[in-house]
């Protein structure tokens, strides 16, 4: 994060001020929750949210549809599919065959567990071995032909986008970069061009043209930094509170010293996030869940107070994940 305005962005991210009342309200104040670790991203909703289980966020995925767990739709990430299939030994033409079937497979059977699709896939002579089978999807996503619907068990079911979403108008490439302006400043401002192009993952160009074309709208901050003018004035920093792994919050800026501070080792250099405990806007603890039960590890001293409130919210995050807090 660039230095400053930690209290005005943690009310951005719904972590201060008034909780939010659904998943799909976090959803629409974040625009997007990083949903590769499944507890992770019910935990992101669990923090800013008052009243809500994981029961709900499972049924907003798999009944309301009113959440969606999917890919991006980048231009590298579309190019990355291509080039690691041709490294897991699936050529072009054999992963152009792969989406026809896939297509048509979930056309004619509905929705299906990875493990059936894949199977479909083997049975009609498509390598799956290794990484192929995750790359296929991540390609086919991409190509705007299946998402992940409906709970089968504890697995997302794959469906065609347009039987789980309907048909979808095209829509305008700068008035698409101006509203993915609006709506990340929403959740993350103030932020800068850099900020949004890192998190989007666009050429930065891209994101000062969004940014350009909803100036009307913005109030500059010291350092370079935009903010929507309509923006309420910030919450007092939240109450100590645990966050998941990948928490958005972690996620959002081109730095995210400000939050991390000295405990480098809760991001890993292979890319991980783990769960941290959150005092006074500061990462001061990591924690974990393991046979119903949360352990909190401290990284630096702090109040007893604030230790016992971290201990009060792992008893919330129990009841959130359906566990008995007994064991």
């Amino acid at each position: 994060m660039s230095p400053a305005p930690i209290a005005e962005r943690l009310s951005a991210q719904a972590l201060s001020g008034e909780p939010l009342r659904s998943p799909a309200a976090v959803a629409e104040r974040l625009l997007a929750v990083q949903g590769q670790d499944p507890r992770g991203a019910r935990l992101a909703v669990r923090a800013r949210t008052s009243g809500v289980t994981a029961a709900d966020v499972e049924r907003a995925l798999s009944e309301d549809r009113s959440l969606l767990l999917t890919w991006h739709h980048r231009g590298t990430h579309f190019a990355s599919c291509r080039r690691r299939l041709q490294q897991e030994g699936v050529p072009e033409a054999a992963a152009e065959r792969a989406m026809e079937i896939i297509e048509k497979t979930l056309a004619e059977e509905g929705s299906l567990s990875g493990k059936d699709l894949r199977s479909r896939l083997e049975s009609a002579g498509v390598r799956t071995e290794g990484q192929a089978f995750i790359h296929l999807m991540f390609l086919a996503a991409a190509r705007g032909v299946l998402v992940r619907g409906p709970m089968i068990g504890k697995q997302h079911a794959y469906v065609l986008v347009r039987d789980w979403l309907g048909e979808s108008p095209p829509v305008d490439r700068e008035k698409a970069l101006a509203e993915l302006a609006r709506r990340y400043l929403v959740g993350h401002g103030p932020a800068d061009d850099r900020d949004l192009a890192r998190w989007a993952g666009l050429p930065l160009r891209d994101a000062r043209a969004g940014l350009a074309a909803i100036a009307a709208e913005l109030k500059e901050r010291g350092n370079g930094l935009l903010d929507l003018k309509r923006r309420s004035t910030s919450a007092p920093l939240p109450p100590p509170r645990l966050l998941g792994a990948y928490d958005p919050l972690l996620l959002g800026w081109t730095s995210r010293e400000e939050v991390v501070g000295p405990h480098k080792l809760l991001v890993t250099d292979n890319g991980l996030f783990r769960p941290f405990a959150l005092v006074e806007g500061k990462a001061v603890a990591r924690w974990g869940l393991a046979g119903g039960k949360v352990t909190i590890e401290h990284l630096e001293k702090v109040r007893k107070k604030d230790a016992a409130a971290l201990e009060q919210d792992a008893e919330v995050v129990l009841h959130f994940l359906g566990f008995d807090s007994a064991g």
